[in-house]
């Protein structure tokens, strides 16, 4: 997911800071998070909300194609 979020920020041309205060948290923490790769669900649909994007948390069956 940070790679994807990283990769979103570049084509809105967006920095870590300016998602970090529209998200209520600080430049600081967002990077932490980037780093270790470690979100909540909450924490992706608000980024998601701020990048002006949705967010669809899927399992799909590896066998079978069949999403839940």
């Amino acid at each position: 997911m940070a790679l994807k979020i990283r990769t979103i920020l570049l084509e809105r041309g967006m920095t870590i800071k300016e998602l970090a205060e529209k998200t209520g948290t600080t430049g600081n923490n967002l990077s932490n998070k980037l780093s270790r790769d470690n979100f909540s669900e909450k924490e992706l649909r608000a980024i998601a909300d701020v990048l002006n994007c949705s967010y669809d948390g899927i399992f799909t069956f590896k066998d079978t194609g069949k999403q839940i």
